[in-house]
């Protein structure tokens, strides 16, 4: 809801684990069996057929933590594109392959996950002068497609198609800004899910590139200044010839770049050679008076907020907030009173808005217009001269509009406990959009007129679903140290609580990310299939403030799987499910929440899918941008944090002989955030480590990284397999005439 570019440069990484984990979503030890190069465990699969595994030789590494010597026999996993780690990832696929290419049902489920897959999906217009800009996918197109209208009643016209710009739909427009006047259009391209961005520069009425492209930007928004004439980015320097990229993770700088002038030209903004992990998200404000600096450092939710006076000829960067003491995001300004509107959770764990008079900047000065309410304040935005501020209440959304001197104007209705996207927009608008989903409720466009106060359907998806077909409620566990944490279950209607139903409880817990209810094609196919959908709010998230975060992190960390397993524990004691019956699934940090909870509880599931995750919890700093992760989780650099870090490594907790799970471990080749590394070693680890008879499988998408902008195509072969496998090693029977 927030206009600004990057409020915290690394935030939302469990979004996109969650929007890949669920599929059409709006929205990672010693081996005891053979020798080093010898033959790989032959084990049983559950039919009583026999998987012979791929190779893996174990290497002679072994590093000193501390005093403790720890093996990493898979060490020479990490280098991807070494041409023995590409000839296992063949042999690896090569068997997860012939494995779900003979489940009978595949193809079924292909075919029904196709036909629900294929419907209209819209983003919220943004208006900028008199155009709307949005995004539309047909339903089963690659990418999705970015559109302008003239006037609230225009047709829509193509301003840029994705989907032209590669044949296997593996490059992607992950962000597009349009200039105040709705004249021109910055977007950014990646290619094969990385996270490294190209800037172009499109003009809106003829549909032409300008000669303008940006090259080395990563973790930047863009923030045009008001007359068009150019905007603000941040990128990292080009890298000296022969240096890979993966090593250009620090010292990112904030630029201004001038519309019609080569990048080598950009003005140099801010940039601060002693501080090599901060990071610097620029933002014009509305009036163009201030250049707001957002300052972040990894994925700390501690930031600080410094600014420029554009009206100052010297153009000193004043550091405003430089405490990171708690978290600010800029929502907006009054440049006739020198006021700077926050969002904060300092003194608020929940978050309040405050305004700061720069004349008089100190904490004790600063006036508090929202003071902090029992719900979390999740977003906030000025627009149509009100904040719109939107909540969680136990996980689901709660939009209210606010006077801008605090007092509350109005509660917007919503259709039913879900989620909320949009709100945003400048000042002076007499609309907002926004969409809303849930569950069973596909999403949903709406426009907001601050007139009347009234929501109209803007865009609704024509999809053939009852939601009265199904049940979503949301229960709350209780955790091992007594906290009660709220989950929501799903399932067809008449389901009997016999233990019998295959169920696919999927958590993630970190980086004050929130998990909260959405339409997702896949997880309608899973209730069809007769399955049973959990997603608990699990501590590390932000459904709860600022509390509920730091509850889940660093050596608090077990706290996370303690309630994970709490949930799992809850549906088999209400006969949801049991454990032969019961599937883990989560991505990027849900991985490693998966991957610790089968070493620590293996008896307690039947099935685990961990996607992209975050497996050796000794070396996740050391790849990429992986040293981000050191404010949630700790280092092992530190003999503190080593301690608890190695106690629930996923990597080195697999205690060989161990009847684990029917394990799918899934990642891509190019994922730049979470490296394939973490899959690889533990994917041969697990293999070499089972002592049961249920299959462990590696399935590793080329041309894919980490999810974003993975194409529809792709997400469907993966989809399909997962769900695939499920049925093969939960043992399910579809119902009749699916």
């Amino acid at each position: 809801m927030t206009r600004a570019t990057t409020t915290r440069g690394l935030k939302g990484w469990g979004g996109m684990a969650l929007a890949l984990a669920l599929g059409g979503a709006v929205a990672v030890a010693a081996c005891a069996h053979g020798d080093a190069g010898g033959r790989a465990p032959v084990t049983p699969a559950e039919d009583g057929e026999r998987i012979v595994y791929p190779k893996t030789r174990k290497g002679e590494q072994v590093d000193d933590y501390h005093g403790v010597k720890v093996a990493d026999p898979y060490r020479w996993l990490e280098d991807t594109y070494a041409p023995e780690t590409r000839a296992w990832i063949e042999a690896q696929n090569a068997l997860t392959h012939d494995f779900l290419s003979r489940v009978p049902e595949r193809a079924a489920i292909r075919s029904r996950l196709e036909q629900v897959w294929n419907y209209e999906r819209t983003s919220p217009p943004a208006v900028r002068g008199q155009r709307y800009f949005f995004t539309r996918n047909d339903g089963l197109q690659n990418q999705p497609v970015y559109y302008v209208q003239d006037g609230l009643g225009g047709a829509p016209r193509v301003l840029i198609d994705p989907n032209t710009l590669s044949d296997d739909g593996t490059v992607a427009v992950s962000g597009y800004w349009a200039s105040r006047d709705g004249a021109r259009v910055a977007y950014a391209v990646s290619s094969a899910g990385s996270d490294w961005r190209e800037i172009k520069v499109r003009d809106v009425a003829s549909g032409q590139d300008a000669a303008d492209h940006l090259r080395w930007v990563k973790f930047s928004g863009i923030s045009w200044l008001p007359d068009g004439s150019g905007f603000y980015y941040s990128r990292y320097d080009e890298p000296p010839e022969g240096e890979a990229l993966e090593q250009l993770n620090y010292h990112q700088k904030l630029y201004f770049h001038r519309l019609g002038t080569p990048q080598a030209e950009d003005q140099l903004v801010y940039e601060r050679p002693d501080q090599k992990e901060w990071g610097f998200g620029g933002y014009a404000t509305e009036d163009g008076r201030f250049l707001v600096i957002h300052v972040w450092r990894g994925t700390s939710p501690k930031n600080g907020v410094f600014y420029v006076d554009l009206e100052d000829p010297k153009r000193r960067v004043v550091e405003l907030l430089a405490d990171f003491d708690a978290s600010y995001s800029f929502v907006g300004n009054d440049s006739r009173r020198g006021v700077f509107w926050f969002k904060t959770d300092r003194d608020a764990p929940r978050g309040k808005i405050v305004a700061i008079d720069l004349k008089r900047p100190q904490p004790s000065a600063w006036k508090t217009l929202v003071p902090e309410a029992p719900e979390t304040l999740e977003a906030a935005s000025v627009v149509g001269e009100r904040f719109a501020l939107r909540y969680l209440e136990h996980a689901h959304n709660v939009v209210r509009l606010h006077r801008l001197d605090g007092r509350l104007d109005k509660v917007v209705p919503l259709p039913g406990l879900g989620t909320l996207g949009g709100f945003g927009g400048f000042r002076d608008q007499k609309e907002a959009f926004y969409t809303f989903t849930s569950i069973t409720f596909p999403p949903t466009v709406y426009r907001y007129d601050f007139a009347t106060g009234q929501s109209t359907v803007f865009r609704k998806p024509a999809v053939d679903l009852d939601p009265e077909r199904f049940v979503v409620e949301q229960v709350f566990v209780t955790s091992r140290d007594g906290t009660r944490v709220p989950m929501f279950v799903a399932h067809r209607k008449g389901l009997v609580r016999d233990g019998s139903n295959p169920t696919y409880l999927y958590g993630y817990g970190g980086f004050e990310v929130s998990l909260t209810p959405t339409y997702s094609a896949s997880i309608r196919v899973w209730m069809e299939m007769g399955g049973v959908f959990a997603m608990p709010n699990l501590r590390g998230g932000g459904e709860y403030g600022q509390q509920w975060h730091l509850a889940g992190t660093k050596e608090r960390k077990q706290n996370v799987f303690d309630d994970f397993v709490a949930a799992a524990e809850h549906l088999v004691a209400e006969g949801y499910t049991s454990p032969s019956k019961l599937a883990i699934g989560g991505g990027s940090n849900g991985g490693l929440l998966v991957g610790a909870c089968m070493t620590q509880r293996p008896e307690l599931f039947g099935a685990a899918m961990p996607q992209v995750g975050v497996m050796d919890m000794l070396r996740f700093h050391k790849f990429t941008i992986g040293w981000a992760w050191v404010s949630d989780y700790g280092s092992a650099d530190d003999a503190e944090a080593f301690r608890y870090l190695y106690a629930y490594s996923p990597l080195h907790n697999l205690k060989p002989g161990t009847r684990y799970p029917a394990t799918l471990v899934t990642t891509g080749d190019h994922d730049d955030r979470v490296v394939p590394g973490h899959s690889f070693k533990f994917a041969a680890a697990l293999q070499a480590a089972q002592g049961g008879p249920a299959p462990t499988l590696i399935r590793v998408d080329t041309r894919a990284g980490h999810g974003a902008g993975k194409p529809t195509a792709k997400l469907l072969d993966e989809q399909t397999d997962r769900w695939a496998f499920l049925v093969k090693t939960l043992n399910m029977k579809l119902p009749a005439g699916f």
